[in-house]
């Protein structure tokens, strides 16, 4: 590791209330560089995202119900990916704490929701895609969970390749939509799940 690179698991005191709440969802202590990278980096892909989903033919047959699943889906999983990735996130998510591991497994758990909405709002009711994806996670993110610490980022990355190729072959969906599973699964198996050590650069935010 480089002389000025240090690892830092301490986690920063938080204030009470609602915005002490907000703070530890997103992982206390998040430096202005990383709230920089991960604003350009969400403007930079949602309208990519905008942009590709404008231009679809499909797309235009959509309910005005269906894009707001939509565009709410897409806005979730790139902010998650993001925010997920920071060192504020890794500190928090994978602290030594008994309630971490149940902090993140309900983490995981809540994007079930996701699923279903996706599967029966914007697929017009898909069961299979819908609990075939929910199996998935639940094998995928108990793979990577409860892999041991030294072997959790090559069986995440497994796991992530291996979801996303069923996804592409036996539960297709629009060509509009098929960026869903893949950035759904990249946000909870590779950027949630995986403990990796929060680096800080002294001298630098």
């Amino acid at each position: 590791m480089r002389a000025d690179v240090t690892v830092d698991w301490e986690i920063p005191l938080t204030p009470d209330g609602l915005l002490g709440r907000l703070e530890r969802f997103m992982g206390p202590g998040k430096s202005r560089a990383e709230s920089a990278v991960e604003a350009a980096g969400g403007v930079l892909a949602a309208a990519l995202l905008a942009a590709g989903l404008l231009g679809s033919a499909a797309a235009r047959d959509w309910s005005a119900l269906q894009w707001v699943v939509v565009a709410l889906a897409g806005l979730d999983l790139i902010g998650g990916i993001l925010t997920n990735s920071t060192n504020a996130a890794k500190r928090w998510y994978h602290r030594e704490d008994p309630g971490a591991r149940r902090a993140r497994l309900l983490f995981v758990s809540a994007h079930l929701g996701h699923l279903v909405a996706f599967g029966l709002l914007v697929l017009d009711g898909d069961l299979t895609w819908t609990l075939g994806n929910a199996a998935l996670l639940a094998g995928a993110a108990a793979a990577v969970e409860f892999t041991p610490v030294h072997l959790t980022r090559p069986v995440a990355a497994a796991a992530w390749t291996s979801v996303v190729l069923v996804n592409l072959f036996w539960l297709p969906v629009p060509p509009a939509l098929a960026w869903f599973a893949p950035l759904f699964f990249l946000k909870l198996l590779v950027c949630h799940l995986v403990p990796e050590a929060p680096l800080r650069v002294r001298g630098r935010d």
